[in-house]
């Protein structure tokens, strides 16, 4: 098993209960795999870097995991087709 976090930008339109739903679907998408959720940071709404799609600000979270080297492939051809997700991004953490 292997420490992963994974960057999710959710759409800004969003209210509480749509956040807080989608972030449910991603942490259910990460046990589904075999994997644990240790812990689950949120930014809040921030302002993007650049520009996607005319929008400029997003809610951000970063979920710490871990899983098994087959799960990141899994969750994010799941989160690639998730319409409230601006971006995202799984990175392999340092033991």
């Amino acid at each position: 098993m292997k420490k992963y976090e994974l960057a999710v930008v959710f759409m800004p339109n969003l209210d509480e209960e749509a956040k807080a739903a989608q972030l449910e679907k991603v942490q259910k998408y990460i046990t589904r795999f075999g994997g644990t959720v240790d812990n689950v940071d949120d930014w809040g709404k921030r302002k993007l870097a650049y520009e996607i799609d005319k929008i400029n600000e997003g809610y951000y979270y970063f979920i710490d995991f871990t899983a098994d080297s087959s799960a990141p492939v899994e969750i994010e051809s799941r989160i690639r087709i998730m319409d409230s997700v601006i971006r995202y991004l799984i990175i392999a953490k340092e033991d």
